[in-house]
């Protein structure tokens, strides 16, 4: 399926110069969202994944879906301060300063398989963090699955030594 017809491109937004890809109307429509959802499941089935993981509040747009249809749990990762019990957390960088990414100190057991999901793979930090987050907690990052890949921005070279899926690229 032509996914990139399903994505809304908004110009000059966050900011003059940005070419922003809104995943809400891939999200509108059923039956886009259901195949690209059905596409990282069929590419998780090959993973034999035991966990979806997604960085808020995207990556739960993607993964939450995939594993309801896996049947099995998905590991929210969060913003410092929004996960009520025990966590483990990374600092990383943004482009314009630094973040917190959280996630529940029991989410993971040791040598669960992990799939990554997340709505876009741009720079590649929130995925790296989330990387860490996982196998900090003994998880195995078996893939990393992604609706949309910015490839100028080389977010991928953070990835490296992991599989990768992406629906679309631009």
């Amino acid at each position: 399926m032509d996914y990139k017809k399903y994505i809304t491109v908004v110009e000059d937004w966050p900011k003059k110069g940005v070419k922003f890809k809104d995943i809400t109307t891939l999200m509108d429509n059923g039956p886009a969202y259901k195949a690209a959802v059905d596409e990282i499941v069929t590419y998780a089935k090959t993973r034999e994944i035991d966990l979806v993981v997604g960085p808020e509040a995207r990556g739960f747009i993607v993964g939450c879906p995939v594993s309801y249809a896996l049947e099995i749990g998905f590991a929210p990762v969060r913003k410092e301060g929004k996960l009520p019990r025990e966590v483990i957390k990374v600092d990383y960088g943004l482009e314009y300063g630094e973040n917190v990414l959280t996630i529940h100190k029991d989410a993971i057991k040791p040598g669960q398989r992990v799939l990554i999901t997340d709505d876009l793979l741009a720079t590649g930090g929130t995925i790296e963090a989330t990387i860490k987050l996982v196998e900090e907690l003994g998880g195995i990052v078996v893939g990393c699955a992604f609706l949309i890949e910015l490839t100028y921005l080389n977010g991928r070279d953070k990835l490296e030594g992991y599989d990768v899926l992406t629906l679309m690229d631009y």
